[in-house]
């Protein structure tokens, strides 16, 4: 088979297709014909050579994939040869193939195309995991999300209206929040013109905000404090503003407040499965209603992965990159 390859750290140029072996399923596992997958940030991080995949997972980048399943390895049972599939994965969904533990396959909602599909198993399974299993988001509550106009952002917002809180966004640029307006978001703010912690202070009464789901990290880590409620949580997913800061333990402590750090792609098995058993339960009702839809900037071509690394890297887009196979 062919995947993207990267035989050398480095800028977008790295990402090479190249014929490589072709992937066998394990005990507990299924092999999947790609159909698309979709560009995540962790992508070019391990395009950098700073986010190595975990042992055993394939090489390629690739976080989630939409397919059909071409093969199954011994002991799976519940699927078939030629199901329509999506799944998280570890990596590799940047190759014509990939390997995937059958716990962490989802079917296609009704509804909705292969390609679609392949915008959706990262962002929801981030999504959920974090704001509902990690969060506790509740009706009535309010949320921040920083980058409400990434693929995060954008399942965040929809996920979050659908179960009845209110949405505080961020973004760089009018023509994003407007997007994330019509997506349900509450508040937008731009974070290039407006100080997040006064707006939200502003929309919220003083009382501050409930939930936050940071991407920043370091850089929002004490004005992400500052902008908390009472019992507020933050949940930080992601160190694009730094991994070392400060924080005034004190306010955090007069809040009765929790920050929490999580991570998806290392996690056990066990704990992926339960996070997709989640997702199916809950998120996957919601899409095949036509409440929560994925949120597609472009499609490219597989082998044009380094235009898509060039575009999330610039900003660009709003919602997911996918790359079809």
């Amino acid at each position: 088979m062919y995947a993207i390859t990267i035989p050398e750290p480095g800028g977008p140029d790295a990402l090479v297709w190249a014929e490589v072996e072709d992937p066998v399923p394990g005990e507990g596992e299924v092999l999947v014909e790609v159909a698309a997958t979709a560009v995540n940030r962790a992508d070019l991080m391990q395009r950098q050579g700073f986010y190595p995949p975990p042992p055993g997972a394939a090489e390629y980048p690739g976080l989630e994939c939409s397919g059909r399943i071409a093969a199954l390895g011994p002991g799976v049972s519940g699927w078939a040869v030629g199901d329509e599939v999506c799944a998280l994965l570890a990596g590799g969904g940047y190759a014509q193939q990939v390997v995937v533990p059958v716990g962490q396959l989802l079917p296609i909602p009704r509804g909705l195309g292969l390609v679609a599909a392949a915008a959706l198993p990262e962002v929801a399974a981030t999504v959920w995991s974090n704001l509902f299993m990690v969060a506790h988001l509740r009706p009535s509550e309010t949320v921040l999300l920083h980058g409400g106009a990434s693929g995060i952002g954008t399942m965040a917002t929809q996920l979050a209206k659908a179960v009845g809180a209110k949405v505080i966004v961020t973004a760089g640029s009018a023509k994003k929040l407007a997007r994330c307006k019509e997506l349900g978001a509450d508040v937008l703010v731009n974070y290039r013109e407006q100080d997040f912690v006064a707006a939200v202070g502003e929309a919220t009464g003083g009382h501050g905000v409930d939930v936050i789901l940071d991407i920043m990290g370091a850089k929002y880590l004490q004005r992400n404090v500052d902008a908390l409620a009472m019992a507020g949580r933050l949940v930080i997913i992601g160190l694009q503003g730094g991994r070392t800061g400060e924080l005034d333990l004190g306010k955090l402590l007069a809040k009765r407040a929790a920050v929490v750090a999580t991570s998806l792609r290392p996690r056990p098995l066990v704990e992926k499965a339960a996070i997709v058993a989640a997702v199916r339960e809950h998120v996957w009702p919601l899409v095949e209603s036509g409440v929560v839809k994925p949120v597609i900037d472009r499609v490219l071509p597989l082998r044009d992965a380094a235009e898509a690394h060039r575009a999330l890297e610039a900003g660009e887009q709003v919602g997911k990159i996918v790359l079809q196979a």
